[in-house]
């Protein structure tokens, strides 16, 4: 039977004046709970790191234990607990006005009712969440007029000193960079919970692999670091990659390469000798014959005409994309 606030014992809590960047990290026993039967005016983003919470707004429920990041928006009665028979509830918190941005990211996880529920954050991140959460609340605290901001304690002091488990960012500096730190605690939960889109016929496997590529084509990946990645052997990894996109891995690594040095030819100044580097080929006179081969015109001669070239808008690779040199029509760069 789903909770929610109607008829709760308890008083009402208040929340936090709408406008203010407010960040907390409690760790809460049984019998800890807020209520707030007309929600809030701001967004509430709470984060676990152990023990167990139970969150409600209006009819949705979320059951948030480690590496939950559970959001409430505003406006929507709401209540938080620790879960019944959970010894305790160990999570950060962060009362502000998000961001536009940030709710085209949470949207994928919406649950009804102006909640949004990122489960499943994979582990490896949860020391980057909780620092950067840790950053949020130095940086709440910063005055401004200083060098630069306070350090930040390292993730691991959990518990906090008991005169600093909560700071309000008052100045505007203090407020932009505790929102810069929330940011990225959104969009990594955001992006890594969300599973790769999948293709009908396409393993998993190939598509985590793919996206390794594109993801830094420059890194030296091999067939058997792609492999560990996704966790095959190299030869079936190479066979199940070959055969379901029809090239191998290394040709679809050269590929990325040469997309990505194509776009940064289109996009920056940067000579083609530290453009074939950037883009991961060890050789420019490689890199100048494979780019080439492959555009049908040097990269110096390639970068000319891109910038001669109007912009054309193609559905399938967004605004900016440029003709090919080779005169193939508003053909598709790799």
């Amino acid at each position: 039977m789903p909770v929610n606030a109607d008829g709760l014992p308890e008083a009402a809590v208040p929340a936090p004046p709408p406008g203010l960047v407010t960040v907390g990290r409690y760790d809460e026993g049984p019998g800890y709970a807020v209520n707030r039967p007309q929600g809030a005016d701001s967004w509430l983003f709470t984060w676990t790191t152990d023990g167990h919470g139970l969150l409600t707004q209006g009819a949705a429920e979320a059951r948030a234990g480690a590496g939950d990041l559970v959001v409430l928006g505003p406006g929507v009665r709401h209540r938080y607990l620790v879960r019944p028979g959970a010894p305790h509830w160990r999570f950060w918190w962060a009362h502000c006005r998000a961001r536009p941005s940030w709710t085209a990211w949470l949207s994928p996880y919406a649950v009804g009712d102006g909640m949004f529920v990122v489960a499943g954050v994979p582990d490896v991140l949860h020391d980057r969440m909780a620092a950067a959460f840790t950053r949020m609340l130095s940086d709440a605290r910063w005055p401004g007029g200083l060098a630069q901001p306070p350090n930040s304690a390292p993730a691991s002091a959990f518990p906090a000193p008991p005169d600093s488990p909560i700071a309000v960012a008052h100045g505007t500096a203090a407020r932009e960079l505790a929102l810069c730190s929330l940011e990225e605690i959104v969009l990594l939960a955001s992006a890594a919970a969300r599973p790769l889109p999948q293709r009908p016929g396409i393993d998993a496997r190939v598509s985590r692999a793919e996206a390794l590529i594109a993801a830094d084509p420059a890194a030296p990946h091999t067939v058997r670091s792609l492999a560990e990645g996704v966790a095959l052997s190299p030869s079936r990894f190479a066979h199940l990659f070959t055969e379901q996109l029809g090239r191998s891995p290394m040709r679809a690594l050269r590929e990325a390469r040469l997309g990505h040095a194509a776009r940064l030819l289109e996009a920056t100044d940067l000579p083609v000798e530290r453009v074939a580097v950037a883009s991961g080929f060890a050789s420019p006179f490689h890199f100048n014959r494979v780019f080439r081969e492959r555009h049908g015109t040097p990269p110096g001669a390639y970068r000319t005409l891109a910038r001669r070239i109007p912009a054309v808008t193609d559905p399938a690779i967004g605004l900016g994309a440029v003709p090919r040199p080779r005169g193939e029509g508003t053909g598709q760069l790799p």
